[in-house]
């Protein structure tokens, strides 16, 4: 079967949180330092999808071996055309080049959501992978925030990145986003 990128649904959640709960135990790329509950994880998306804002996942062969989602920037109304994406992929599926297309379908669904303007906060300035992944969907440095987090015994520093969607600055926005 070929890879489906498709909006996520309730059953998906347990997967959703294996994989993220890897790169929390064993990754730099979320400064989270305990994994979270398959009930927190519901939550955390039943919160981005009544925002208007997508949840995705990346189904390979009928497994779902990735996921993204944006959530707002911010919580202050002038923010509210900036969100900040997550994007987490099975250790199993890397190097496929997923995260590219999941990405990509993500920065799509934002800008139909009214998202003007797309933020990655990575963590770890080693975390070439995803650094690679957000630069290959035009996504462009715009700074790191030097040991800012501290974990498994080290600090760590986060990369700032940033993608326009759509018109980007260059317009007044139209309608508010939710």
């Amino acid at each position: 079967m070929p890879l489906i990128l498709r909006p996520s649904t309730d059953a998906d959640v347990p997967a959703i949180t294996a994989i993220y709960s890897h790169h929390v135990t064993h990754g730099t790329g979320t400064f989270e330092t305990t994994p979270p509950t398959e009930a927190d994880m519901a939550t955390r998306r039943a919160d981005v999808l009544a925002k208007g804002l997508p949840y995705l996942v990346a189904d390979l062969d009928g497994r779902v071996v990735g996921f993204a989602y944006c959530q707002w920037f911010k919580p202050r109304p002038a923010y509210r055309f900036s969100a900040e994406d997550s994007i987490y992929l099975d250790p199993d599926a890397a190097g496929q080049r997923l995260g590219n297309k999941l990405l990509t379908e993500l920065a799509k669904q934002a800008e139909a959501a009214g998202v003007r303007k797309l933020i990655a906060v990575i963590g770890d300035s080693g975390n070439v992978r995803s650094i690679g992944v957000h630069r290959a969907v035009g996504f462009r440095h715009v700074g790191t925030i030097e040991s800012c987090g501290w974990k498994f015994d080290r600090w760590l520093d986060i990369v700032l990145m940033e993608k326009s969607l759509g018109e980007g600055n260059r317009t007044a926005p139209e309608a508010a986003p939710k």
